[in-house]
């Protein structure tokens, strides 16, 4: 089953670079021309048994902005550039973790790799979503969609994140650790096709 899932991954990660180059070199020139620096960020998260790998995203926030803050608050968080705004909105930001899937990394489908400053306050069982490759989309992305709205409403986003959402995402985590099928994997795709359309 893992044999089957790793070289789909390959098949759609490689078709999809391919068939996404045209995009790519669009959002490349839009992210520069409207705040000059780098076009891709490279952030540190945590991925299979608690290793750490580059993380590839477009950059949609000013060049040094992470430094502030490790969540992003609300769509209008000011580090955010006008173009990272709807390159967030749309998560086109998300396609070039397509290497990340392609190179080994990561899955299309598993928990979403977290930064190590949140994986270090997980408890012994929490750490269970570490033992699965971690992924471009799962149940909890599809449920915290709008996760930064929630964190805009909140007087300590911070707080709010490690207390509320984190255990919630991870609790999300398990339905696909405990139940990993090629169908499950197929049906998360679909839906979080679905859930962006929408």
């Amino acid at each position: 089953m893992k044999a089957l899932i790793r070289l789909i991954d390959l098949f759609v990660s490689f078709c999809g670079l391919l068939f996404l180059c045209p995009l790519f070199i669009v959002i490349a020139l839009w992210i520069v021309i409207d705040d000059p620096g780098s076009v891709f960020y490279r952030q540190q998260r945590v991925g299979l048994n608690g290793k750490d790998f580059g993380l590839i995203k477009f950059r949609s926030m000013r060049t040094g902005a992470d430094k502030m803050s490790l969540i992003t608050i609300g769509e209008r968080d000011p580090r955010v550039t006008r173009a990272g705004y709807y390159i967030r909105k749309y998560k086109l930001d998300e396609l070039p973790q397509l290497i990340n899937v392609l190179i080994g990394d990561m899955s299309l489908v598993g928990p979403r790799p977290e930064v190590r400053k949140y994986v270090d306050l997980y408890t012994p069982e929490q750490r269970k979503v570490l033992s699965v490759k971690p992924g471009i989309t799962d149940y909890a992305s599809i449920e915290y969609i709008d996760e930064n709205a929630l964190l805009a409403k909140s007087n300590d986003p911070d707080k709010t994140y490690i207390e509320e959402i984190m255990p919630a995402k991870i609790a999300l985590n398990m339905r696909y650790i405990n139940h990993q099928t090629v169908g499950e994997y197929i049906k998360i795709i679909v839906l979080t096709f679905v859930k962006i359309i929408r």
